[in-house]
């Protein structure tokens, strides 16, 4: 091969310089990407505190009614039916 073939202008040159750019075009892309994905409204932990999402005003409220104070009553209720001994005649 002769020095003019491998060194002619149009295609190792441009095919590098192009073959780089897209490269920079897609980290760039990416970077912007990930940038909208973080900055977008989801909760952070900050400090060891829960900061709520940037959209947390327009979020709809889920409302749970107050059940008992006591949560195990049925459980309770079964051991003293199931008990032998009386509730007033425990310790004699």
């Amino acid at each position: 091969m002769s020095d003019s073939t491998l060194s002619s202008p149009g295609n190792s040159g441009n095919i590098t310089a192009t073959s780089s750019t897209v490269v920079v075009h897609r980290v760039v892309l990416l970077v912007a990407a990930a940038a909208g994905i973080f900055q977008s409204g989801c909760q952070v932990d900050v400090g060891g505190q829960t900061l709520p999402s940037a959209y947390y005003l327009q979020d709809d409220i889920q409302y749970f009614p107050a059940g008992p104070e006591f949560k195990l009553s049925k459980e309770a209720a079964a051991l003293k039916a199931a008990s032998p001994v009386a509730a007033g005649d425990c310790c004699d």
